[in-house]
C-alpha cells in the first residue's frame, strides 16, 4: 500500500449482494472499488463540474483485484486508497477494503485510470493543477 492513503468508501455487505455460497460476489467488490475510484477522483478535483466544464474525464483500463478474506452480509467495510503511480495521462490508484469488524484485509485492487478528452475520445495530459494535486497528495505524510 502507498504511504500516503485516504478514506474514501464506507459500506456495509447487504445480503443481496451475497451469492449462492454464502460470501460477497466479485461484482459488488468492483462496484465499492468503483465508488471509492470516483470518490478518490473528486478529491484530486475531478469532479462533475469538471467533467461538465472541461469536457475531460477518467477511463479505467485495467483492474487487478487480490480477494484475501471472504465477506458475509452484515460485514462493515472501508476503502482506503492510495496513489501508486503518476504518469502524463495515467494515474494508477491501489484500493484496500478493510472488514471494520476484523481489521483483515477483504481485497485491493490495483487500478490503472486515463484521463481523456471526452470530445475527441483520445487520451490527453493531466492539467498542470491537477497533476500538482496528484504530487502533493503523493508527498503528504502517512497518517
Amino acid at each position: 500500500m502507498p504511504n500516503t492513503k485516504v478514506l474514501t468508501y464506507c459500506g456495509v455487505v447487504y445480503p443481496w449482494q451475497c451469492d449462492h455460497m454464502g460470501h460477497m460476489n466479485v461484482m459488488w467488490y468492483t462496484g465499492k472499488f468503483d465508488e471509492a475510484s470516483w470518490s478518490f477522483a473528486a478529491k484530486l478535483g475531478i469532479d462533475t463540474s469538471y467533467v461538465r466544464e472541461h469536457h475531460f474525464g477518467l477511463a479505467g483500463v485495467q483492474q487487478n483485484i487480490a480477494y484475501k478474506k471472504e465477506l458475509i452480509a452484515g460485514d462493515v467495510v472501508n476503502v482506503y486508497t492510495g496513489i501508486l503511480e503518476l504518469r502524463p495521462k495515467v494515474l494508477v490508484l491501489r484500493h484496500e477494503m478493510i472488514n471494520i469488524g476484523t481489521g483483515d484485509t477483504a481485497a485491493t485492487s490495483d487500478l490503472t485510470i486515463v484521463h481523456v478528452d471526452l470530445r475527441s475520445r483520445k487520451s490527453h495530459p493531466f492539467p498542470q493543477i491537477i497533476s500538482d494535486r496528484v504530487r502533493d497528495f503523493m508527498e503528504r505524510p502517512a497518517d
